[in-house]
């Protein structure tokens, strides 16, 4: 496991956020809320997969509200937290919650896969305090993405030339690419491409550029 430090005082403060745990509940709807952001559209069937503290007090502690407000787009200050079971279930989505024996290298941890016809997305999330989280999988793929570095997801078409398309936005705006990593669910179908790069600005005019690439379905920045 990556030796996770806190930048400041406010991480172990902790973020504003509706109670009430930073962990079972900012840390989870956070996790729902890049999950939400990856995929990039309304899924029409999600399922979530807890593990060890999460498995035990995902309801008592809200952590079921939270991860499914994230994954409707909510983060976690907001007010509508608390309903988005019911706001997921009249929207025709639905909802899932496996609770694991597994043992895990983290207690607070949650496999969310969602699906929208042939899109299928799997990401595992880890709250790790404060409101802090990691992404540790992505499609079957083992990572350590904490997001306090800049970072570009792009969801796109598994085709030639994809790779040269996406690196040539940055090398347009001269951003140094720090590490990429490529997976996929399957040759010629979605693909996926995570850039942690050195620099923070023009990122609004990157995602355009991003979005607007052939072939790209979503773009999205984390910090």
């Amino acid at each position: 496991m990556k030796d996770i430090r806190f930048k400041s005082v406010f991480d172990i403060i902790g973020p504003v956020m509706i109670g009430p745990s930073s962990s079972h509940t900012a840390g989870a709807a956070r996790i729902g809320k890049v999950v939400h952001d990856i995929f990039g559209e309304k899924p029409e069937k999600i399922t979530i997969d807890l593990y060890e503290s999460f498995a035990k007090t995902y309801r008592g502690h809200g952590t079921d509200v939270a991860i499914v407000g994230g994954l409707l787009g909510m983060e976690p200050d907001d007010r509508r937290l608390s309903d988005s079971l019911k706001i997921a279930y009249e929207e025709g989505i639905k909802v899932a919650f496996v609770p694991k024996s597994d043992k895990v290298d983290h207690p607070n941890t949650a496999k969310i896969n969602l699906v929208k016809g042939d899109h299928q997305l799997s990401v595992t999330g880890i709250s790790i305090g404060g409101g802090n989280i990691q992404i540790s999988e992505i499609n079957g793929f083992k990572m350590s993405l904490s997001l306090g570095t800049p970072t570009y997801i792009t969801v796109h078409k598994d085709i030639a030339g994809m790779i040269a398309k996406v690196t040539e936005v940055f090398s347009e705006f001269d951003i140094n690419i720090g590490t990429m990593t490529v997976t996929r669910t399957a040759k010629g179908e979605k693909a996926l491409m995570i850039l942690e790069v050195d620099e923070r600005y023009d990122k609004e005019n990157i995602l355009k550029k991003l979005q607007a690439l052939p072939n790209v379905d979503n773009a999205t920045y984390f910090e």
